[in-house]
């Protein structure tokens, strides 16, 4: 006990370190014989004096107070603030492993802080020095320090063939079960984030399997944002495990979680119905406070993966509003492309972006100006100062039509079509025989999404413009059938035919997939005779395309209809309104003679029994014939 307070007590009081020493052995000394005298262990207390003070420290305040030539080498490395300086202590100090990593680590984050060039303190004598002692001891790197080493090595753009990094990669692959996740996940993401594709794929390959399999350790939403936004398009199985975590921490996220999710998503084309829906639900209820990138990001993913939710396009529609005036061009052009891929319509976003187009004109490039238009045309919108804009859009788009893309040209001259604006001169340049030749002979999906367009376009030159005298497309290349293959037949489709079939009373007497050489394609055919009965349709031919919109003769005796089955695609989102497309072809059918019968979907669905189908179709033809006999 005696020994206990004087070990204790002579630091208090600065006592010689030969007191402290002879007190520490008595008291931690186990094995005392029993016949050792008990003042013994403290005869050296009788030479030295308990009062007398000393003034210097003992040996264990010195250890905490005298920094140690070890510490005094760490407080240079972190303090360095140029790679000269570091390089230096190479050859000042004595440097082992650890410090070798720090001071690697240290090059690399002054070398990109300061935008510096990495090949000079890559050649660097001292720095190949630093590179032989991590070499040499690898294994004796602590485990945070070799994964920051590696990533510091691929920032200062090292050699893949040097055998310094070699030993470290084949470290950190020896060490990967027994690395925290954090540290695979900060590696797994500088991999693809900085280093050059295909070099490191097997120890990434490793880091995935490693990932996969412990994805069960993500804890916070940073980790699960990071891994589906860089490291899930690497591994699609990983990619569905983060789904999964995605919708557990889907109330925690951040409206920047949610932007990078939904972009991640987007990006990689997974069109995750479950984790869309739990985003726009928080995005709704949690009345986030978005900024403009993030609105226009959201449009952007939402778009892409064709995620229809009327809720968010409202909010978003009516945030992006007031920050319309401070959007850039592209921009504006990013977001009208969205919601006409969206199909959803707001017409106060819309009518801002006319006027927009209007006041910004001159910072619009042609190839935007295009898009704006190529929107509103899918959309069917026009917009309110219809004057004002197209005359604007008219003067910077008519004298660069030649230069645009021919893919674009195409896309621009059809909007022009659909939104009623197109001149001689623009299906001039669409229905030039050399430019539509490359479309023509190209029977790819995207090529006979074109050649439709230009089918459509000549229908407009054909029906609609009395002043154009040609060219026109070969009647060879106006079969529409060959460009739309056969179609699968929808419910509505196939309904119609039985109730067409039961009023018509014969086959003969009623035609299915009708091709009107225009680039459009009826539901089903009928003609009528005086008394509003059927009559045998193979007696009638279609009137010629070349003929029907100069002068369209008005039939007594007989009268065609057209039947168009409208269906929901057919329409903007959540709307009776169709899309210029659709518009265009009420156009064009009604051009070439025909009466229509429109059977929209909302309508029909209704209807449960045969009988209420058949009198439904009755009485759409009676009120088609007596509109146009009030003609």
């Amino acid at each position: 006990m005696a020994a206990k307070l004087l070990f204790r007590w002579c630091p208090l009081h600065r006592v010689s370190p030969p007191c402290v020493r002879a007190a520490r052995a008595f008291s931690r000394s186990k094995k005392l014989s029993p016949r050792m005298p008990l003042l013994a262990p403290l005869a050296p207390l009788a030479t030295c004096s308990l009062l007398r003070q000393t003034d210097k420290l003992c040996p264990m305040e010195q250890a905490v107070q005298m920094p140690t030539e070890h510490a005094k080498l760490e407080d240079l490395i972190d303090t360095s603030a140029a790679p000269e300086d570091l390089l230096h202590l190479v050859d000042v100090y004595s440097v082992n492993t650890n410090q070798a990593a720090r001071m690697v680590i240290r090059l690399s984050w002054i070398v990109a802080e300061q935008q510096l060039d990495p090949g000079k303190v890559v050649e660097d004598a001292r720095f190949q020095q630093l590179l032989q002692v991590i070499h040499k001891q690898v294994s004796q790197v602590w485990s945070r320090a070799l994964v920051n080493v590696l990533k510091s090595l691929y920032l200062l753009g090292l050699e893949q063939s040097k055998l310094e990094l070699l030993s470290v990669e084949q470290e950190v692959r020896w060490r990967i079960r027994r690395l925290p996740f954090q540290h695979l996940v900060s590696l797994a993401d500088h991999i693809v984030s900085h280093a050059q594709q295909g070099k490191q794929s097997e120890l990434l390959g490793d880091l995935l399997k490693h990932l996969e399999l412990r994805w069960a350790e993500i804890e916070d939403t940073r980790t699960v944002v990071t891994l589906m936004s860089k490291v899930g398009p690497f591994s699609p199985a990983l990619m569905e495990r983060l789904e999964d975590k995605s919708l557990e921490l889907a109330e925690q996220f951040t409206t920047e979680d949610t932007r990078r999710v939904a972009m991640a998503l987007a990006f990689q084309n997974r069109r995750s119905i479950p984790l869309l829906r739990a985003i726009s639900y928080h995005l709704v209820q949690k009345q986030f406070s978005l900024s403009p990138s993030a609105l226009l990001d959201l449009t952007f993913a939402f778009g892409k993966l064709n995620f229809h939710q009327t809720q968010v396009f409202q909010k978003v529609a009516s945030e992006l509003l007031p920050h319309l005036p401070a959007l850039t061009p592209s921009d504006v052009v990013r977001c009208a492309k969205s919601f006409s891929y969206l199909k959803w319509l707001s017409v106060p976003l819309f009518e801002a972006f006319a006027q927009y187009a209007v006041d910004n004109a001159e910072r619009f490039t042609p190839d935007q100006l295009s898009n704006i238009i190529l929107s509103f045309a899918r959309l069917n919108f026009q917009p309110s100062n219809t004057e004002a804009f197209y005359s604007t859009v008219h003067r910077w788009l008519d004298r660069p039509l030649g230069n645009l893309n021919p893919h674009l040209l195409v896309d621009l001259v059809w909007s022009w079509c659909v939104l009623r604006q197109a001149k001689a001169a623009h299906l001039r340049k669409a229905l030039a025989p050399e430019f539509c030749a490359d479309f023509l002979a190209n029977h790819s999906s995207q090529g006979k999404s074109y050649q439709l367009k230009l089918l459509h376009i000549n229908a407009t030159a054909r029906l609609e413009c009395a002043d154009y005298g040609g060219p026109f497309l070969p009647p060879d290349v106006l079969d529409i059938k060959k460009l739309l293959g056969s179609r699968k037949v929808t419910p509505l489709q196939s309904g119609l035919r039985e109730a067409l079939r039961g009023i018509a009373g014969d086959e003969a007497r009623v035609r299915f997939e009708v091709d009107t050489s225009c680039g459009w394609c009826l539901d089903a055919e009928m003609v009528l005779n005086s008394d509003n009965q059927p009559l045998p349709v193979a007696d009638f031919a279609a009137p010629p395309l070349a003929q029907a919109g100069r002068s369209r003769p008005r039939l007594s005796q007989t009268r065609r209809l057209a039947f168009l089955a409208w269906e929901f695609p057919n329409f903007s989102n959540r709307s009776k309104e169709l899309l210029g497309r659709f518009a265009l072809a009420q156009r064009h059918i009604r051009a070439l003679g025909f009466l229509i019968i429109e059977v929209p979907y909302y309508e029909w669905m209704d209807l449960k029994s045969e009988r209420q189908k058949a009198a439904y179709l009755r009485d759409k033809m009676n009120k088609a014939v007596a509109a146009e006999m009030a003609r």
